[in-house]
């Protein structure tokens, strides 16, 4: 009887743990401080500069909150809501610090890595918190090279080594951070590309006037660009120079949305999506489709995911990926190879030495690549073809779903035949 117990058990367990698996390292940095209403001005700060989302995508953080009183130190200045980005993100360890290991700091201190440092907009290591276990209990911080004058008061919310919200004395004096930010039309965006991998996009852009003429024009109103990395964008080369100058254009331009988005609002908006190349008749469209944490752009012809957030800070956005997304008005859709059927019987005996005699063999034509597209040549976008390539992307979702569904269905099996067992 306990044998059986047991395997029920066993059975039971993993059946919840495939259920909830996902959602293991799930937090919302807002929904925590929405406890603590005297932090309400500093919840509010991360929300409108987005570093919330940034906070809730990973898994090992901690928060340095200030109460209301001390945020309206740097409201009372009149900073830029960039400048007020920079401040904050200052706040954001990226390594998990409770009140338990903040007493407990190997040789009584700790260099931490922050948002602001992720950023590359610090200097050397201004971007870095200095954390000083001090003499009767209290723990200073500082921003690396500065005065401790910041004091450990308590622990709000922890979710050990995931989340840790804790509250610090005061705001973090930074001259670094809190220097004024430049307005969005004057941002050196190849500048911010090149800074942090995608230098080959970077240069592709700048040598096409009319390509960075119209993402310089599109910042002020919003704008997010979605930049193929380094390695991607080299083996793309090749292809892109083969383009007509027009195209090279489209091609640029087709890479960049005309409206801002956060991480967050790309994971809340499935679906097709205008570029800055959609004219008319000529879509230029690409479709965000996300999957659990990862958020995946397609057209008919292929398929990225973005790897890594280069700025965001509205209302612009850059994203890198990890291939260069492909627009079907320029290039084609690969066909499939078709397998050779099997020989029958009679075909065997054909093809012996005797049957061969006298019989010519038949040419096979072979299909033209997907790469061999000339500059003057427009691709056919045919109903089929876009059916076929729809039915393909629904296949395949369905083979992904069908994945964890057999998984649940397989530990109820074990359930069934622990408890009948």
């Amino acid at each position: 009887m306990a044998k059986n117990l047991r395997g029920v058990l066993v059975s039971f367990f993993i059946a919840i743990s495939l259920l909830f698996a996902g959602d293991a390292h799930a937090h919302n940095v807002t929904r925590l401080l929405a406890k603590h209403p005297s932090f309400s001005t500093f919840s509010h700060y991360l929300t409108q500069t987005h570093l919330a989302d940034e906070i809730n995508r990973r898994t090992t953080i901690t928060i340095c909150a200030v109460e209301n009183s001390a945020m309206s130190d740097i409201i009372s200045k009149g900073y830029t809501i960039s400048t007020i980005k920079n401040i904050l993100s200052l706040h954001v360890l990226l390594d998990y610090f409770g009140a338990k290991k903040l007493h407990q700091i190997r040789d009584g201190s700790a260099l931490a890595a922050t948002l602001f440092q992720a950023t590359g907009s610090a200097p050397g290591t201004t971007g870095f918190v200095n954390i000083t276990d001090l003499r009767g209990g209290k723990v200073g911080f500082g921003p690396d090279g500065g005065d401790l004058s910041a004091f450990f008061v308590k622990s709000l919310e922890e979710v050990p080594y995931n989340i840790s919200i804790i509250q610090i004395s005061k705001v973090l004096p930074s001259e670094v951070a809190a220097a004024p930010t430049p307005a969005p039309a004057e941002m050196n965006l190849t500048g911010i590309m090149s800074a942090h991998g995608c230098k080959v996009f970077a240069e592709a852009l700048l040598a096409n006037p009319g390509a960075s003429k119209t993402y310089q024009e599109s910042v002020e109103g919003g704008m997010t660009v979605f930049c193929p990395g380094d390695e991607a964008m080299k083996g793309f080369m090749p292809k892109y120079k083969n383009l007509t100058g027009p195209n090279k254009e489209a091609f640029m331009e087709f890479l960049a949305v005309p409206t801002y988005y956060s991480m967050a609002m790309l994971k809340s908006n499935n679906g097709p999506m205008n570029t800055l190349a959609t004219d008319g008749a000529n879509k230029f469209e690409l479709t965000v489709q996300n999957d659990g944490d990862d958020v995946t752009l397609r057209t008919r012809i292929d398929s990225v995911k973005i790897t890594d957030t280069l700025i965001d800070e509205e209302p612009l956005a850059i994203y890198a990926t990890d291939k260069v997304l492909l627009p079907k008005e320029l290039f084609k859709v690969a066909e499939a190879p078709t397998p050779s059927p099997a020989p029958a019987p009679e075909d065997e005996a054909a093809d012996s030495p005797k049957a061969s005699k006298g019989k010519k063999k038949k040419k096979t034509k072979e299909a033209p690549s997907p790469d061999s597209l000339d500059d003057s040549e427009s691709p056919a976008d045919s109903p089929e073809g876009d059916n076929v390539a729809d039915q393909t992307a629904d296949d395949a979702g369905d083979r992904i779903g069908g994945g964890a569904k057999f998984g649940f269905v397989m530990s109820l099996l074990c359930f069934c035949a622990s408890w009948l067992l």
